[in-house]
Order: structure tokens, then sequence, then C-alpha cells
């Protein structure tokens, strides 16, 4: 998974911790002082991934989307089959837990693509969302990159709030005669002790660096400025 460095201040994780599991990938992120979930999973022929979460009791809350290829076919979102098999049942149960709900695609097509004429294309690959969160009601088919693989790309819009968080450090204001100052101070302590000291470079290095500190906090200006993420 790569996260795209100007999503940095979102603090994204991966979480081991809650689903040990090698078919369960749980992330999270932060956002206006909250922590939201996102979970992929692979679930086999057998649905071992759908049975470990039903036997797991998991401390997590906030999970804005679930997807991922639970390989279940099943009339409620596959028009091209017409049955409702019992593990579709076991994938609603989770799905309720979580406080989740199924999101028909704006573009309803096939997931899987079959290469044997026998088989017919299928929709296993599937998208679950947060109640309540209807801005997240955009889950798209990227039917023309799946030919990639057999499977068909699965996209959501999160819309994300911009975050500002107010701090504050030590600056110098733009062309301050400060700086002069600080450059000379740093030059004359270190060369001060460069000669009381030729052979004692590791001191030399550490007085440098409090010097140098020390410095800063004297000569700097405390300022105020915001964060957005």
């Amino acid at each position: 998974m790569y996260i795209n460095i100007c999503l940095i201040g979102l603090h994204f994780s991966f979480h081991k911790n809650i689903f040990d599991y090698r078919d369960i990938c749980c992330f999270s992120f932060f956002n206006q002082n909250n922590i939201f979930f996102l979970l992929n999973i692979y679930s086999d022929s057998n649905q071992s991934a759908l049975k470990y979460l039903k036997d797991t009791e998991a401390n997590i809350w906030n999970i804005l989307v679930m997807t991922g290829d639970f390989n279940i076919r099943d009339s409620d979102w596959d028009s091209n089959f017409p049955f409702h098999l019992v593990y579709s049942d076991l994938l609603i149960d989770i799905v309720d837990m979580f406080d989740l709900y199924f999101l028909n695609p704006i573009n309803p097509v096939p997931t899987r693509y079959s290469d044997n004429c026998n088989n017919s294309n299928s929709v296993i690959n599937l998208m679950f969302l947060r109640h309540n969160f209807v801005e997240l009601n955009n889950h798209s088919i990227l039917l023309e990159l799946w030919y990639l693989s057999d499977h068909a790309s699965l996209v959501v819009d999160i819309h994300i709030s911009e975050e500002f968080v107010q701090d504050e450090k030590h600056i110098f204001i733009k062309n301050s005669k400060k700086k002069i100052e600080v450059y000379f101070w740093i030059c004359w302590k270190l060369w001060y002790f460069s000669l009381m000291n030729k052979e004692v470079l590791e001191f030399i290095v550490q007085e440098f660096a409090r010097i140098s500190d020390c410095i800063w906090l004297k000569f700097s200006k405390l300022g105020d400025f915001q964060v957005c993420s």
C-alpha cells in the first residue's frame, strides 16, 4: 500500500493487532480528532476470512469502508446469478456487526472476468460503507483496468475535511539583523573552543550543538502558525 505524501498529516497506520489474519488488511487514519478504519478483505471459496471475522471480538469502530474479493455470488448484487447462498447471510451478519451497508456501484458491471467461455463473468468484489455517510455514496468500478488481472478495480472518493492545528515555534523575522548576530556568536564560540581544545573533537561538536541551541533560543522570536491537513 502506498500513501500520497500530501496525506501524511492524516497519520495512516497498518494494524495487525486488531485482525491477525493474513487475508484481512486493516488501516486507520485521523481526521478532525477522530480515528477512522478501512478494511480490505480476501475470503477464499471456503469463506475462511469471514468465519474468522465472525468468531473474533475486535475492539474496532468507525469503519468507513469494507471492501475486497469475497468470492460470493448472490442475486442481491449479481443480476446474472438468480440464487441466494448461505455464505451471503454470513457476510451480511458481519456487515451489520460493523454498522455498514452494501453500496451499489454507479456503473453495475461484473467485477471478475473469466477467461473460460464456459464460465460467466461475475460480481464478487464488493464494497460496504458506514451508515449515515451519504457523501461516500459514489462507488464505481474501473472496467478499463480489468485487463491487468481478472478483477476490475473498485474506487470510492473519501472527502477529507481540512484540519487546522494551532502551534508555535521559534523563528527569525525575514532580513532580521539577529541572523547576523547568531552567525557571529556561533562562529566565535566555535573558534574559541577549537583553539582551546584542538585534540578534543567530540567535545567541540557537543559544545557547538549546545551553544547553537542556546543562541537560537536567545535571538529567535516565538511565532504562531497553523498546520493544515
